[in-house]
């Protein structure tokens, strides 16, 4: 994150309710994905297209945009700061869930996770943590499992490989 985007961000959460904050993170998010889009790139740094076209056309994206989202546009597109909005939306989501002690994380594994076994995961680091923690399955090569948590800094692996290792050490040692 630069020291930029967090001072964008240090603005809006001072000047925001904490009700609505969580409303206007979930809008910025989904307009990240705009930027990876090499067209719509092209339209948001096309220096032939004025800042209030860009600006209408960022808040085109949201249903329903408020208005201190599009106060924060026309701030960034004023300056030519409009290639901050991923970085600001990133530090907004996780200055929310910090607010809001609420944190997302992810289950990677080489096996397909049940729901429950995943639920279960989340309630156990949540009473782990005092906080709660939503966790999102996502299958990989990764041979065991490993949680990550990045809004709290936690990540938990158990790899299969690392576990046979220690044992056949343990074993030879023992011997």
């Amino acid at each position: 994150m630069s020291d930029i985007s967090k001072k964008y961000v240090k603005a809006l959460v001072e000047t925001v309710d904490k009700s609505k904050l969580a409303d206007i993170s979930a809008s910025l998010m989904s307009v990240v994905p705009a930027f990876k889009d090499i067209k719509l790139r092209t339209i948001l740094f096309a220096n032939d297209i004025s800042k209030e076209k860009k600006v209408n056309f960022l808040t085109s994206l949201i249903d329903g945009c408020d208005e201190k989202l599009v106060n924060l546009f026309k701030l960034l597109a004023e300056y030519g700061r409009l290639d901050l909005v991923p970085s600001i939306a990133d530090e907004l989501d996780y200055k929310v869930a910090q607010i809001l002690n609420k944190h997302k994380g992810i289950v990677i594994s080489d096996k397909d996770l049940s729901s429950d076994k995943v639920s279960q995961i989340a309630e156990n680091l949540s009473k782990k943590f005092n906080t709660s923690i939503e966790l999102e399955a996502k299958k990989s090569d990764y041979n065991g499992i490993k949680v990550e948590v990045e809004s709290l800094g936690v990540e938990i692996g158990l790899s299969t490989d690392r576990l046979k290792a220690q044992l056949a050490e343990h074993i030879l040692k023992s011997i």
